[in-house]
């Protein structure tokens, strides 16, 4: 198992599972449908997510699939100053800013980010040297060669778990060269994205092999079209599926979790954790009296 993860003002101890809460500044989610696109109601999503035990909140303003253009003066409007106000109302929280774009990291870190969120996969080869120069930590994903916001069409790999090694092993690897602290990189597998479902239930079912590289390993499956294809169910009746996919991947020794259900995932990942051994029970009672 890799060693601790330091992001900002915290550290994750090997063993330690991480909740990711996901907040979008954008009107066409795919899974709030915008209902954090005002920046009251997103700063609102970020109080209820730590509350309810989010240790990371990720903040983006542009959707991930196909739809209107969002250039980089706007996105930058969409999620600097919420990344602002976050900072200033919890301190100790860690802000991520879910962008490939080196001119909106830069700005978002300005404002108080701790960690770049690249789910394209070095698509902006500068998004690691801010990263270096700033101190941040980085995901490094893999996307099978989609660029961004497009969707994969007739996805092929002779074996996805190789291709995803190998793309997220190279980023990392690259970061560090460029003086990315290499305690704050993680890899992601990013679940859907340039995959079809049977890739994505592969690389769940395989993800002790990048755990393995010793590198701290996020997952993102939350609500995503492989369990709603592997179940066949709409967006809004996924959480079930989530939340098995989200317990698989901790059993196998994914740390980080990002998620819109911020409660339920919590409750998941506590239990997995006890159940490993890596956290006691909340209140021990039974059968002791």
């Amino acid at each position: 198992m890799a060693g601790a993860l330091r992001l900002g003002p915290r550290i994750f101890a090997p063993g330690e599972l991480a909740v990711m809460a996901i907040v979008n500044r954008t009107p066409d989610s795919f899974f709030d449908r915008g209902a954090t696109f005002a920046a009251d109601a997103a700063l609102r999503a970020v109080g209820q997510a730590v509350a309810e035990g989010a240790d990371i909140v990720d903040i983006g303003g542009v959707k991930a699939g196909p739809g209107v253009v969002v250039d980089v003066a706007e996105e930058i409007d969409r999620t600097v100053g919420t990344i602002a106000a976050v900072r200033a109302a919890f301190p100790d929280l860690v802000i991520s800013i879910d962008t490939w774009r080196a001119e909106v990291a830069r700005e978002a870190v300005a404002a108080g980010a701790d960690l770049l969120n690249d789910t394209w996969a070095g698509a902006d080869p500068r998004l690691a040297q801010v990263a270096a120069a700033t101190g941040t930590g980085l995901i490094c994903s893999h996307t099978g060669g989609t660029t961004p916001r497009t969707r994969p069409h007739r996805a092929a790999f002779d074996d996805v778990v190789a291709d995803v090694l190998r793309t997220v092993t190279t980023l990392a690897e690259r970061a560090t060269r460029l003086g990315v602290r290499p305690d704050g990189i993680l890899i992601d597998p990013a679940h859907d994205f340039g995959k079809n479902t049977r890739h994505s239930l592969e690389v769940t079912r395989r993800l002790g092999e990048l755990v393995e590289t010793g590198w701290p390993v996020l997952v993102a499956v939350s609500n995503k079209d492989f369990i709603g294809e592997t179940l066949d169910l709409p967006v809004d009746q996924r959480l079930e599926g989530t939340l098995a996919a989200t317990a698989v991947s901790a059993w196998l020794g994914a740390r980080v979790f990002r998620a819109h259900q911020v409660a339920a995932t919590r409750r998941a990942l506590d239990m997995v954790a006890a159940i490993r051994g890596d956290r006691q029970p909340a209140v021990s009672r039974r059968a002791l009296a």
